[in-house]
């Protein structure tokens, strides 16, 4: 499959002349969709969504556009010019009311009964809990991919759950010759994943947590998981990590995972996992979660839809456009779409997991364990590229601890207060 994760810096755009098979028909003469999203690794499988759709409405054409690289800004230059896509994605959480002016509220249409209560509960306003104004595009599960033989070669039976088993663990691995970690530290959004599980288990009460740092009333040597263990973590990959960490970006993280030169992979989730078995197909992945503390109990996955498919309140073809999304959501095709398409966990009640190792483990793992909060999403993706900044010119050396939570304090309370 190609992807933009192996160009990052480029964005793929597919234009397909889109009929409607299993839905409304369409309204006569030419109709031209414009879906504008970040997350290029399903630009295949949302071709594929595109093609199957074109058994449907042969009026209806989808202009496709996916960039993983400065999408936040870019969909902010295009509504800022006017140019609302008929689609577009948003992180969930936070800001859903960042963008809600430009939102169709999906209250009472058949795609919000038919995801997942607790997705579509992440797609509602936080001012007044109105909506959903998005809907989900997949499920997710988050945490740290494992090459299981190379953990096995060094010794270790099972996953470290504490910081202090992880920094043994490594000691093993690199006793092999391997690293223990690629970081993809060369993404500032791998940072926000990182960070997620450290955030959602400073506090008992992670979202009130956010809303002090937004209002600059509390820093991080308040909180010893985010002063202490979030730095450790981040010191561990940077000292058994990659030999240029802000050159790895998402393409060399997977090849190196894949091919057996890093043991351990972070900032990602289930959305590798195919990638690298095209690169291996014999890799033996395991997952878990992110130790964050020499707490074993708080070492869990996190799960979750972290970003949101927002449909435009003011395209012109809002009929045909919800015709579309609709029939993703709930005819045979789109259902079946999630796993057996796109490879992912789906969003929907009817959905079914996908036969991929870190879905299946992920799910084994909140059922046995629960989950940690996706705490990503109480805070703007504005935020979180300020935040992945940061901590870059930290493992970069151009900043110490102190002048890196500065800035994130500072930035906190700039963006999001």
């Amino acid at each position: 499959m190609k992807k933009l994760l192996l160009v990052p810096a480029l964005a793929l755009i597919f234009t397909a002349a889109l009929s409607a098979g299993g839905g409304k028909q369409a309204s006569a003469g030419k109709v031209e969709l414009y879906m504008f999203i970040s997350q290029p690794e399903y630009a295949d499988a949302i071709t594929a969504l595109i093609n199957e759709y074109k058994k449907v409405a042969p009026n209806v054409s989808i202009n496709y556009e996916t960039t993983q690289d400065s999408y936040p800004a870019l969909l902010k230059t295009k509504l800022n010019s006017g140019d609302v896509p008929d689609i577009f994605t948003s992180t969930a959480g936070a800001e859903i009311d960042s963008y809600k002016e430009y939102s169709l509220n999906l209250s009472g249409q058949p795609l919000a009964s038919a995801m997942i209560p607790a997705v579509a509960d992440g797609f509602k306003s936080m001012v007044d809990g109105s909506g959903p104004y998005g809907f989900a595009i997949k499920g997710n599960f988050f945490g740290i991919l494992y090459n299981k033989d190379i953990f096995e070669k060094a010794g270790i039976s099972e996953f470290p759950q504490t910081l202090n088993d992880l920094e043994t663990a490594c000691q093993k691995i690199s006793a092999l010759g391997v690293k223990p970690f690629t970081s993809g530290f060369g993404e500032w959004w791998v940072f926000k994943h990182v960070a997620m599980s450290f955030f959602g288990t400073a506090s008992s009460d992670p979202v009130a947590l956010v809303k002090k740092f937004e209002k600059g009333d509390a820093k991080l040597s308040d909180y010893p998981r985010l002063y202490n263990d979030l730095f450790r973590f981040i010191d561990l990959v940077k000292q058994y990590g990659d030999d240029k960490p802000l050159e790895t970006t998402l393409d060399r993280e997977i090849a190196a995972f894949a091919n057996g030169q890093a043991a351990m992979t972070i900032g990602q989730g289930a959305w590798i996992e195919e990638d690298s078995l095209k690169i291996n197909p014999r890799i033996r992945i395991g997952f878990d979660g992110y130790p964050v503390s020499d707490n074993a109990a708080e070492c869990k996955v996190v799960t979750g839809a972290d970003q949101a498919m927002r449909v435009s309140n003011s395209s012109k073809y809002q009929k045909e456009l919800l015709d579309f999304v609709n029939w993703w959501y709930t005819s045979d095709y789109g259902k079946g779409w999630f796993a057996n398409i796109a490879k992912v966990v789906p969003p929907i009640t009817a959905g079914t997991i996908p036969n991929l190792e870190v879905p299946k483990q992920g799910a084994a793992l909140v059922a046995k364990e629960g989950s940690n909060p996706l705490s990503i999403i109480y805070s703007t993706d504005a935020f979180h590229t300020a935040f992945g900044e940061a901590l870059q010119a930290y493992v970069g050396g151009t900043a110490t601890k102190d002048q890196t939570c500065a800035a994130i304090e500072r930035r906190w309370k700039e963006i999001d207060g």
